[in-house]
């Protein structure tokens, strides 16, 4: 008898709310505003794992700079989130945002800060990483607010760019190599980059992260009827960048590289970003297909001979798997979308690199009067040395050599 009560009592609750009465007084509307809510939510965890796991071993590929770029990522997505935040209390930019989907703009801008930090790792010294990251910030916001919300009425049509390709990735990028510019001494120009195979290791899983949460960024802010659809378009464009990879890697190079595996693998969701929600899945593969050629290209034939000709260093290749495809991806938007206004989209994309270029400038002028590291790509100029002796809980490490020896 019970057991019928208790179904009866769920019976009900069902016909109410689906009648439009909710038992505890709230309406249908605000009950599926909850509901959308909590799915956000869900995506801001998927970004967050991007953010602090996918970044973050995707920039150990620096053998001896592990370490150093796990802490840096800690610290630029620590402040990059508040000051986000802080710039909606401070400026009233007429945004109608909810708290999460403040935290999820929040959280693009800590993305693309670590794709800028990216040209730089392993040549700043840790708190410089934080007045990077205060500098950036109050830029990518204004490129924001500019190119997206019509601030300042320099554009006077939408832009698309549901995913960031333009003001999320290629701002990145843009503004990380003008810090770059300014940087970059001979002593770094000529120190290389050293990797290994554990170091490349991690940098592969760090990809494998980011390529896994990779729809979960571009939906973040999607309507929940578009989601699947761009999770999808999203998907078949990282599919189509990772084959494009490997045929172009092993054509340009003769073998496969692990640097191309992990970075221009991830070209497609960058490139698709602009159109995730709009385009269709053959074009979604098709935008991958491509970005994956161009950052292949880019990382394979263009970064060797562009470092030797401008002597300066981007570290991780932020031009190649960020630049470049986050400004094909924006264009690509002119042939996918209908009706789009192409005047819009392509003064989007002019603004974007103007301000990136000169924003990142000037901020690479200031950082760089606080100092320079002593040596580049190294943990042990500000890590504790003793760390490098002992293991897990203090335990004492013991060299290769000694165990061969065994």
């Amino acid at each position: 008898m019970k057991k019928c009560v208790n179904c009866l009592l769920v019976m009900v609750t069902v016909l109410l709310t689906l009648s439009g009465v909710s038992l505890a007084g709230e309406s249908p509307a605000t009950n599926l505003t909850e509901l959308t809510d909590v799915q956000k939510y869900n995506r801001a965890i998927h970004i967050m794992a991007m953010l602090l796991v996918g970044f973050g071993f995707l920039m150990v590929f620096v053998k001896r700079y592990g370490r150093s770029a796990i802490t840096a990522t800690y610290l630029l997505v620590s402040i990059s989130i508040p000051l986000y935040f802080l710039k909606d209390s401070l400026f009233n930019q007429g945004g109608s945002e909810s708290v999460i989907d403040q935290l999820i703009l929040a959280e693009f801008a800590a993305a693309s800060l670590l794709i800028c930090a990216g040209a730089v790792l392993g040549r700043l010294k840790m708190n410089q990483y934080l007045l990077l990251g205060m500098l950036f910030v109050p830029f990518y916001a204004l490129n924001e607010w500019i190119v997206l919300k019509g601030g300042l009425g320099l554009i006077t049509d939408k832009v698309v760019d549901t995913g960031g390709s333009i003001v999320i990735h290629a701002f990145g990028a843009i503004f990380g190599l003008g810090v770059a510019a300014c940087m970059t001494t001979r002593k770094e120009y000529e120190t290389a980059i050293e990797c290994d195979e554990t170091s490349d290791r991690y940098s592969l899983l760090g990809s494998m992260v980011l390529w896994v949460f990779w729809p979960s960024f571009c939906a973040a802010l999607v309507v929940p009827a578009e989601v699947p659809k761009t999770a999808v378009n999203v998907i078949l464009a990282l599919c189509g960048s990772t084959l494009a990879t490997y045929f172009a890697t092993v054509k340009l190079r003769g073998k496969i590289s692990a640097a191309d595996i992990a970075n221009a693998t991830l070209a497609g969701g960058v490139a698709i970003g602009s159109t995730c929600d709009l385009a269709s899945p053959g074009a979604a593969f098709g935008i991958g297909i491509l970005a994956g050629v161009v950052s292949t290209f880019g990382f394979a034939v263009i970064q060797g001979k562009l470092t030797d000709l401008v002597a300066r260093v981007d570290t991780c290749g932020v031009l190649y798997l960020h630049g470049l495809p986050g400004l094909f991806g924006g264009l690509a938007a002119l042939f996918v979308v209908t009706g789009i206004n192409g005047a819009a989209q392509l003064s989007g994309i002019v603004v974007t690199v103007l301000l990136a270029a000169v924003s990142g400038l000037f901020s690479g002028k200031v950082i760089s009067l606080f100092g320079r590291r002593a040596e580049p790509y190294l943990d042990a100029e500000e890590f504790d040395a003793e760390s490098e002796e002992v293991g897990l809980f203090g335990a004492p490490l013991v060299a290769a050599e000694e165990l061969e020896a065994e």
